[in-house]
C-alpha cells in the first residue's frame, strides 16, 4: 500500500456548531446552489462527497444527527458478495467485492480490517457441509483475486481442525466437533464513524453539512428547510435535489415504493463468547445461503445478527427489535455454543429498516434484490433507492452521474472517490507509526495525535475518554449529548453505560464551551 491513499482537501473538514450555524445563513442568503442532498446516512454523505469533489456547489441536510437512521444499525461487516453469488446476483456480487477493495485498501485501510469467519462442523454430515461451504467460500475469494485485493489483507479460505476451532472460537461445544471452514471478510471499526469520516470529508471538499434540518417539502429544483434549532424556514433554490432518505423516502416522493426489511442484532458480553475476536457463523436452519453471524465489537461486546424479515405499517423513526427475532437469533446461536445464552445475557438489542426496492411480491425479504436505483420522482426530485453500506460510494456516483446527465450545463466531470481517502486515512502496513494508544489509532487512524492532544477531563464508561467526547464535538459535529453517546461513540447502546456517561458528556460540551441541545 502506498503513501497516496493520504489526503489533504482545500477546505477545514471539522464539523462544528459554529460552522453549522455559519453556513446556515449563508444558505439563507446565497444564490442557488449545484446540489441539494436530503439524508445524512452513509448514502447521502456519499452523494455529497463526490458532489463537492466534483466541484459541484453541494448542501447536504438531515432532519437529525448523521447516522441518525439505518446507517448506524448495520452489521458493521464489508461485505465481499458472497451471499449474492449463493443467489445467482452475479453483478452485485462483483460490485460489493469491488467497493470493499477500495474501502479497505484506499480510502479507509484505517475504519476496517480484516475479520475470520468460522463455520463449525459437526458430525453427523459435517464433511459434506464442510465442502460446500468450502466451495461458496471458494468462490467469493475468487472475486477478491478478480477485484485486485491481496492476499496478505484478505486470506483465502481454509479448512480449520478441531483444536484451532476451539482456540478460534472457544464457546462452541466441542462434542461432535469435527472441525471448522474459515473464510475471511472486511469489517468496520463502526459504521457511524464511516459515516461521519465520509461527511467530514466532504466538508472538506466544500460542502455545507448541516444538521437539524429538515427537509418539508423539495421538488427537482428546490426545497422548504426548517431548522430543528431555531424553528425558521429557508427557501432554497438548486439545480438538482437528491433525496437519499431511505426507508423515509416517500415522505417527500410518495410514488417512489419500497418495501423496508427490518434487520435486528443482540448485544451480549464478548466474554460470554470466550473473548473471541473471529466471527461464528451459524447456518440458518433451511437456507443455503443465510447464517446468524457473532461480530466482535467496541466496548468489549460481541453483535449477533441478524433477521431479515419484512416491516410492514408505518415507518418508525427508530426501529426496534421484536421478542420472535431475538428468540430466532438465540436459538440458531445456541445450536453451536456449549454454554447457551440466555435472554438476561442479551445487554441491548437495535434494529434498522433497509429500504429494499418492492420489485418482487415474496414473503422472503431476504430474497430481495439489494440493487441501487435513481428514480426520478413527478416533481422532479431525484431518490436513491435501495443498495447497502458496502457500496455506498457506487450509489452516490451513480446519483451524481445522473445529475450530471440531466443538467448539461454542469461540467462533465468523472467522479474522484474510489482514490479518495477519507480523514484519518493512513497505510494500514504504516498505522503503527502513529504515535498514539491502539484505541485511539483505529478510531481515528492518522489523525489519532491530535485527538489524543486534547485536554483531559471526565472519563465516559468502557474506557472512552474525556478526549473522545471532546473530539465528537470539536470536529465530528455533535450537537447534543445523545449525538455523543449514541452515535460517536455508541455507549448509548446499553442503557447502564448510557446513564454512566451522561456527566462526562455533559462536561466534554462545558470545556468545548458549547450548550447541548439537549441539556436540560
Amino acid at each position: 500500500m502506498q503513501t497516496h491513499i493520504i489526503g489533504r482537501t482545500a477546505f477545514p473538514s471539522a464539523l462544528t456548531a459554529a460552522r453549522r450555524a455559519r453556513e446556515l445563513e449563508a444558505l439563507a442568503e446565497g444564490p442557488e446552489i449545484d446540489v441539494l442532498v436530503i439524508g445524512g446516512g452513509i448514502t447521502g454523505v456519499g452523494i455529497a462527497l463526490d458532489a463537492a469533489s466534483r466541484g459541484l456547489r453541494t448542501v447536504l441536510v438531515e432532519r437529525h444527527d448523521l447516522a441518525h437512521g439505518t446507517s448506524r444499525f448495520s452489521s458493521k461487516l464489508v461485505h465481499g458478495g458472497l451471499r449474492y453469488l449463493a443467489t445467482g446476483q452475479f453483478g452485485i456480487a462483483h460490485e460489493s467485492a469491488s467497493e470493499r477493495h477500495v474501502l479497505m485498501t484506499r480510502t479507509a485501510p484505517h475504519l476496517t480490517r480484516p475479520l475470520a469467519q468460522i463455520v463449525p462442523l459437526y458430525e453427523p454430515g459435517g464433511a459434506s457441509r464442510g465442502a460446500y461451504i468450502g466451495l461458496g467460500y471458494g468462490l467469493g475469494d475468487g472475486l477478491r483475486r478478480v477485484v485486485g485485493t491481496p492476499g496478505t489483507l484478505l486470506h483465502g479460505p481454509s479448512a480449520v481442525g478441531r483444536a484451532e476451532t476451539l482456540r478460534l472460537v472457544p464457546a462452541v461445544r466441542a462434542g461432535a466437533l469435527r472441525g471448522a471452514v474459515r473464510g475471511w471478510d472486511g469489517q468496520l471499526i463502526d459504521d457511524a464513524r464511516l459515516v461521519v469520516a465520509v461527511a467530514r470529508t466532504a466538508a472538506g471538499y466544500g460542502a455545507s453539512v448541516l444538521t437539524r434540518v429538515e427537509a418539508v417539502s423539495a421538488s427537482g429544483d428546490g426545497a422548504q428547510l426548517r431548522d430543528a434549532v431555531t424553528g425558521h424556514i429557508l427557501a432554497v433554490r438548486a439545480r438538482a435535489v437528491v433525496s437519499a432518505t431511505g426507508v423515509w423516502a416517500g415522505e417527500l416522493a410518495p410514488d417512489v415504493r419500497l418495501r423496508p426489511s427490518r434487520g435486528t442484532h443482540l448485544v451480549v458480553e464478548t466474554h460470554r463468547l470466550g473473548g473471541a475476536d473471529a466471527s461464528l457463523a451459524v447456518p440458518v436452519a433451511g437456507s443455503s445461503s443465510r447464517f446468524v453471524f457473532t461480530l466482535p465489537a467496541m466496548h468489549g461486546r460481541t453483535y449477533i445478527g441478524l433477521t431479515d424479515v419484512p416491516a410492514d405499517g408505518p415507518v418508525p423513526e427508530v426501529a426496534l427489535a421484536t421478542d420472535a427475532e431475538i428468540d430466532t437469533l438465540l436459538d440458531t446461536v445456541n445450536t453451536v455454543l456449549a454454554e447457551p445464552l440466555r435472554r438476561d445475557d442479551v445487554v441491548a438489542t437495535f434494529a434498522g429498516l433497509r429500504p429494499l426496492l418492492d420489485a418482487v411480491r415474496d414473503d422472503d425479504t431476504s430474497d430481495l434484490s439489494r440493487r441501487h436505483a435513481v428514480i426520478e420522482s413527478a416533481s422532479g426530485l431525484l431518490n436513491v433507492v435501495g443498495g447497502k453500506l458496502t457500496t455506498y460510494r457506487r450509489m452516490a456516483e451513480d446519483a451524481v452521474d445522473e445529475v450530471i446527465r440531466r443538467d448539461p450545463g454542469f461540467p462533465a466531470r468523472s467522479s474522484r472517490t474510489r482514490t479518495v481517502p477519507l480523514v484519518g486515512a493512513w497505510p494500514r502496513n504504516r498505522l503503527g507509526e502513529i504515535a498514539a494508544p491502539a484505541r485511539f489509532v483505529r478510531r481515528y487512524g492518522a489523525e489519532a495525535t491530535f485527538a489524543r492532544g486534547l485536554p483531559d477531563g471526565p472519563a465516559a464508561a468502557r474506557g472512552v475518554t474525556a478526549q473522545e467526547l471532546q473530539w465528537g464535538i470539536a470536529v465530528e459535529g455533535a450537537l447534543s449529548i445523545d449525538d455523543l453517546l449514541d452515535r460517536r461513540t455508541r455507549l448509548g447502546l446499553v442503557e447502564a453505560d448510557r446513564t454512566a456517561s451522561t456527566d462526562a458528556a455533559a462536561a466534554a460540551f462545558a470545556r468545548a464551551g458549547v450548550e447541548p441541545l439537549d441539556a436540560g
